[in-house]
């Protein structure tokens, strides 16, 4: 059963993101027009708009610094920051490229990366005010990143899943390759789950040495879905969305996928745990809802 929130805006609502229990933000907007954000401070019961104009493009990726600042990204290199947990945001204009995704790793620096599809992308570094240390550019679009220590990390990308050891100055490729990953989930320091827009799923236990398929996305006997994210708030309850509306869900660690009644057409971007267990999606055209789990 799914209850929707708001709406609060007719943008698309690309990240859920928590910094905490009660914190809690959800970014996006329109790509070349707006900068849009969803603020909680009660854990999800209660979310205030707030948009802005200095940014003026769609946010797309955010995170919390080590000392508790809050990053957001957007397109064409938008960046907000606040100090004070949200209620007062700096702006600083980075380098002019389409942004997905922003992390902080030990040393305090800012990892953002983004690109386009399979043949442009980029891992840029960034100090805490934005100023830009380093660029390197790659062959492919990356989609998402998760720090999980201060120098271990992953990102994910088309046709490509590369690991960090060293906060992020440099990148191996993991022997996972076979579709356009759109997100990943580290619950622990051993744990991935990645899912692609071909709607495959796969799980390591091992940070990455090695991989099982949990879904083939490529089985003509399944159902197809194009898969935007994805998060198992505990060892055997796993949760994925994407476009059309779909959620699914397994009840036995990745084993078995069922899907929910829809209860949008709208592509699901972002999904995310409140503290008291319930789920959040959001998506495109404003779509925000709540889903007990």
């Amino acid at each position: 059963q799914a209850e929707q929130i708001g709406p609060y805006t007719d943008g698309r609502l690309n990240r859920i993101f928590f910094a905490g229990d009660m914190l809690g933000f959800v970014v996006g907007g329109s790509r070349f027009l707006r900068a849009d954000m969803l603020i909680t401070r009660d854990g999800g019961h209660s979310w205030e708009y707030r948009s802005f104009p200095e940014a003026a493009k769609g946010l797309y990726g955010i995170t919390q610094a080590p000392g508790g600042e809050i990053y957001i990204i957007g397109f064409d290199g938008k960046l907000l920051f606040s100090t004070n947990g949200g209620d007062d945001w700096e702006f600083r204009q980075l380098s002019y490229l389409p942004v997905k995704a922003i992390v902080f790793n030990g040393k305090n620096e800012g990892i953002v990366a983004g690109g386009i599809s399979f043949d442009q992308g980029f891992i840029m570094r960034i100090d805490k005010e934005g100023q830009q240390l380093s660029y390197d550019s790659v062959g492919y679009e990356i989609n998402d990143l998760q720090m999980i220590s201060g120098d271990t990390g992953y990102m994910a990308g088309y046709g490509a899943f590369l690991k960090t050891t060293d906060g992020g100055y440099s990148w191996t490729f993991t022997s996972l390759r076979s579709d356009n990953f759109t997100a990943l989930h580290c619950p622990d320091e051993h744990t991935i789950w990645v899912c692609g827009y071909e709607g495959s799923i796969y799980k390591s236990d091992d940070a990455g040495q090695t991989w099982e398929r949990m879904r083939n996305g490529n089985d003509l006997t399944r159902k197809k879905y194009r898969l935007l994210d994805i998060v198992f708030p505990d060892p055997q309850h796993g949760y994925a969305v994407g476009e059309n509306g779909v959620v699914i869900y397994s009840d036995d660690g990745g084993q078995n996928w069922m899907e929910f009644t829809r209860f949008t057409d709208a592509a699901l971007r972002s999904i995310a745990v409140t503290y008291d267990g319930s789920l959040l999606v959001a998506g495109d055209n404003g779509a925000f809802y709540r889903m007990r789990r």
